[in-house]
């Protein structure tokens, strides 16, 4: 695909570095001349500096002959005037990212739709709404949904007393033969490994389990995990993440949250209801003790400096609180921050990266998830009338090395993969994928 994403800054960037990985054709426009240097330089990738709402611009970046237009710059003015004029200068597919959660109703995105927007995406929502998963889902470090919960991959942590530790997956499933979940793969010293029968699984390891809905009682209970019940949230933070998600997260919790900005701080008392708003440093544990961090279930640390959000997370446990969730911009701390203890790390350009890969791949594929502290992908795919994957059963199948079937939905069902299961024409694949392995696994649905 011929691909120009409008950036100013580093989500642009990663974003073009992501997709230029899978041999597409990208064009960065960004204003800053000396970031853009550094890209040509380093990569294939061609940089224009100049401003996409620029119409010249855009000519020069081959606008006519483009497939899809991202802009995401941090202005959403910005953004949508940009999607506005590539259409209409002849690209196919335009995104844009909002700020404004307002932007997000039917009604806005219909008007938005009609005037040439495709699509809108706005990376604070996306990260509102995975914490709140993840406080609905307390035990996982991360998890994706496929088909309306028909199958879901949870990132869980071995304990160390978890009764499948210290096993080989071959052993695992002779002791527990009815097990409605499975091991994909597993996260170990920075390296992701995917497991055949004679890998061990070790305390402390992070495993990413495809499990159907009743299977989640017996992978808390087997992986050492126990289900938090959480009643009481501090969130630190009050910009567009923290005040979604405390405006959505379910009645009857007990809620405070913390903000630095004192005007900011006026704003958020009249917008909610029941969460008890603080003006006073997140940074500052001392404020943090008094008040009540140790009395509560959750802390989520959503401010905008990184360092601070897993600071305040390792204070947190370091406290006794169960269940912490921190908003990471640089990807290079997500592994060294699951490493030291933190329960979660959302990052938003992993969730932006994940939202837009969806419209760079065929229609084979319903849906892509974009993983925290590994480049692996999970992609769920739809098997066709000519694709390689249903002319066998699992077990005979060539499936690449660095890739694995986890599950697969059919109809109102779904069914974890086993080998002698076979995979049949509108199936939904499962699949976790390296991205050398990414390849080989399309050819199987083409």
């Amino acid at each position: 695909m011929n691909i120009i994403i409008a950036g100013d800054g580093e989500v642009g960037l990663y974003l073009a570095e992501e997709l230029a990985d899978e041999n597409h054709n990208i064009t960065i426009v960004d204003p800053h001349e000396d970031l853009l240097k550094r890209v040509e330089s380093h990569t294939d990738i061609m940089a224009i500096a100049g401003n996409s709402t620029s119409i010249s611009v855009l000519k020069r970046a081959n606008i006519k002959k483009t497939d899809l237009l991202v802009s995401v710059v941090h202005d959403e003015q910005i953004n949508i005037i940009t999607a506005l004029l590539g259409k209409k200068l002849g690209a196919k597919t335009t995104i844009a990212r909002v700020n404004s959660t307002d932007n997000l109703s039917v009604e806005s995105q219909g008007i938005f739709k009609s005037l040439g927007i495709d699509e809108l995406v706005c990376p604070e929502n996306i990260a509102a709404h995975e914490i709140i998963k993840l406080i609905n889902h307390s035990a996982a470090t991360e998890i994706f949904e496929f088909s309306d919960n028909k199958l879901s991959i949870y990132l869980i942590k071995l304990e160390e007393d978890a009764p499948v530790a210290n096993k080989n997956l071959y052993q695992i499933s002779q002791q527990y033969p009815h097990l409605d979940f499975r091991a994909i793969a597993i996260h170990r010293n920075s390296k992701t490994i995917i497991p055949s029968g004679n890998d061990l699984l070790l305390p402390n390891d992070l495993i990413y389990i495809i499990t159907k809905p009743e299977g989640v009682n017996d992978l808390l209970i087997l992986s050492g995990k126990r289900k938090i019940d959480i009643k009481s949230i501090m969130i630190a933070g009050g910009g567009r993440v923290g005040r979604t998600a405390a405006k959505q997260l379910r009645k009857g919790l007990n809620i405070k949250l913390i903000e630095k900005d004192k005007k900011k701080c006026l704003e958020l008392s009249d917008f909610f209801d029941e969460t008890l708003v603080i003006n006073g440093d997140a940074s500052d544990i001392k404020l943090l003790e008094e008040e009540g961090l140790r009395s509560f279930d959750a802390f989520v640390s959503v401010t905008n400096n990184s360092e601070t959000n897993i600071l305040t997370c390792l204070h947190a446990k370091k406290f006794g609180v169960k269940k912490t969730i921190a908003l990471v911009e640089n990807i290079d701390y997500i592994g060294i921050s699951q490493s030291i203890g933190i329960d979660t790390i959302i990052n938003k350009k992993l969730i932006t990266a994940s939202y837009i890969a969806k419209f760079t791949r065929p229609l084979k594929t319903k849906s892509i998830k974009c993983l925290s502290g590994t480049n692996a992908e999970v992609i769920e795919f739809v098997a066709n009338s000519r694709s390689a994957i249903i002319k066998h059963p699992i077990c005979k199948l060539k499936i690449p090395e660095g890739a694995i079937i986890g599950g697969i939905i059919r109809g109102r069902k779904s069914y974890i993969a086993v080998g002698d299961f076979q995979i049949k024409e509108n199936d939904k694949v499962v699949i976790f994928s390296l991205p050398e392995a990414m390849k080989k696994v399309e050819k199987l649905f083409d």
